[in-house]
């Protein structure tokens, strides 16, 4: 780890004026970039501690929920509106990393956690072009079991991480951001980019912006949702493929739908072609296996992901079949 300074604010006001004044990386929970400066992959030359910044989770005007940046992962889980009211939250919060990670890591950190692919993480022996533009992608002819289906480019086939962020996607949460220019709000599902051929610039945050908190609204879909993950192991493994869904059905028709994909893209995934066919059909296993089928018919695999495309095709129809009450 190389030297840096340190510095720790008590507020977003505090936090945006030592930026200014030093250039350098917010720190929440630190569970993921501190690893990456042990390792030098990340190198700031300044840290500026936001993980004492008031955490709050509170109601909106709307119904919705305000969670702030600063909260714990395990502590927004365990929230009892966003087990109520975003239940999907809650489990895909759950399904993230350990216990331990999950009350050190925060609600802003967990959306801007970086890609686990293993070419990234090898600083020493392997091309990167998210860690070294231009220098190649060693994953695409390499081990490529857990990359991209969706949204790559010759340049990255690595997949965002993130559970949380998943639900999110789902659930069309608001990032409420402050930065020199001023406050903004942005779309949970526009923030993160795909890599085209800048696989290094992950997000649309601009220099020195601090995410300040998420904002929830209210729906139907999202009080009867849900999240599954699919991954090699039970406990503390990242996602081979993830499903975050909400389903409203009256009088025999889905009213409404939300389906995001996880561990298929360098973003959470937003199935906006299977919720259109689904919107006003009848829910049925047979018309969730057809939904399924005509988004991933625009996936393109590789040698090693080649199963997500079934894998994600079933686990879309099993979850959407748990939240209708029908047979899977």
């Amino acid at each position: 780890m190389r030297p840096f300074d340190y510095r720790c604010a008590t507020s977003p006001t505090e936090a945006l004026s030592i930026a200014g004044a030093q250039p350098g990386r917010y720190l929440g929970g630190g569970t993921n970039l501190v690893d990456l400066m042990r390792q030098n992959i990340e190198a700031p030359a300044a840290l500026i501690d936001v993980s004492r910044l008031p955490g709050i989770i509170e109601d909106t005007p709307n119904g919705g929920l305000s969670i702030g940046a600063s909260v714990r992962n395990s502590v927004a889980a365990a929230h009892p509106s966003v087990r109520s009211r975003f239940p999907m939250l809650s489990r895909a919060l759950l399904a993230g990393a350990s216990a331990q990670i999950r009350n050190m890591a925060t609600i802003g950190g967990n959306i801007l956690q970086r890609t686990r692919c293993p070419y990234f993480y090898d600083a020493t022996g392997s091309r990167c072009n998210k860690r070294e533009p231009g220098s190649g992608c060693d994953a695409i002819g390499g081990f490529n079991r857990y990359h991209a289906i969706f949204g790559a480019s010759e340049h990255c086939i690595a997949t965002h991480p993130s559970d949380m962020c998943v639900a999110l996607a789902a659930l069309n949460a608001t990032v409420q951001v402050a930065g020199p220019g001023g406050e903004r709000d942005v779309p949970l599902l526009d923030l993160h980019r795909l890599p085209g051929d800048r696989p290094d610039i992950e997000t649309i945050l601009q220099p020195g912006e601090l995410i300040t908190a998420i904002a929830l609204s209210p729906s139907a879909a999202a009080a009867n949702s849900t999240y599954r993950k699919v991954r090699d192991r039970s406990s503390y493994a990242f996602a081979l493929i993830s499903v975050a869904a909400g389903l409203e059905v009256a009088a025999g028709r889905i009213v409404d739908v939300t389906i995001a994909l996880g561990g298929v893209a360098a973003k959470p995934w937003r199935a906006l072609r299977a919720e259109q066919d689904l919107r006003g059909a009848a829910p049925t296993k047979e018309r969730f296996l057809a939904a399924a089928d005509a988004e991933l018919a625009a996936a393109r695999t590789l040698d090693g992901n080649a199963f997500k495309v079934e894998f994600a095709r079933r686990t879309v129809a099993a979850v959407l079949c748990e939240l209708a009450g029908v047979e899977p």
